[in-house]
């Protein structure tokens, strides 16, 4: 079992938590564009217009928890080599959370109120997944990611049809989602037990379906 993280990780933590919660935050990649997009990037039905962003607040909300788990997964290894792959990880997430903020900010749309308790149960979940021992914490960020991977997929069958620059976020994000998955299998991932698989879903489903509106 790893050991618990010093008191100046943890300090070092609870600084990225309240960036993650309450900055803007820039990318390093350039936002995912479809050529040519501009006013039209907009849905013009109302209607349609709400389901983008709502879908873009849930992607939102998971790149918050991707946060959180990547930091206390970083936080809970001792193995330095690993600490530098959660942390790239985390950097492509920022990504993600810059350009979905955007999106929703394009659509006139918000963040879901409830980001602080998202991150929080986020959080503890990697702890408790590091303190385990770092090729556990590694099966739970492949789950993680499949789960993710799967669930924006779904979403480009649910974007509306002359929502482009939606879709070309949530594609990128997938490739990158995927990515991580083999990432973080080629560094040592052992599969989760079929329960602890269960009780993720479970969990998705729930923050998913409240995000959605709140």
């Amino acid at each position: 079992m790893n050991p618990l993280p010093h008191p100046d990780q943890v300090l070092s933590a609870a600084d990225q938590a309240l960036r993650t919660l309450f900055s803007s935050h820039t990318a390093v990649r350039p936002m995912p564009r479809p050529a040519g997009t501009g006013d039209e990037a907009i849905p013009a039905d109302a209607e349609q217009r709400r389901l983008s962003a709502a879908l873009m607040r849930v992607n939102h909300v998971g790149e918050v928890c991707a946060q959180a788990l990547y930091q206390a997964q970083a936080l809970s290894t001792r193995d330095p080599a690993l600490k530098a792959h959660f942390e790239a990880a985390a950097r492509d997430e920022t990504d993600h959370l810059a350009w979905t903020e955007q999106r929703l900010r394009e659509l006139g749309a918000r963040t879901s109120w409830l980001n602080p308790l998202w991150y929080a149960g986020a959080f503890g979940i990697g702890l408790a997944a590091g303190r385990v021992g770092d090729q556990v914490s590694l099966g739970f960020v492949v789950e993680t990611e499949r789960q993710v991977e799967q669930h924006l997929h779904s979403h480009l069958s649910r974007l509306p049809a002359d929502d482009a620059a939606s879709r070309a976020i949530v594609e990128q994000m997938r490739d990158d989602e995927a990515r991580h998955a083999m990432d973080a299998e080629r560094a040592g991932a052992v599969p989760l037990p079929l329960p602890v698989r269960w009780l993720m879903r479970g969990a998705a489903k729930v923050m998913t379906t409240t995000a959605h509106h709140v």
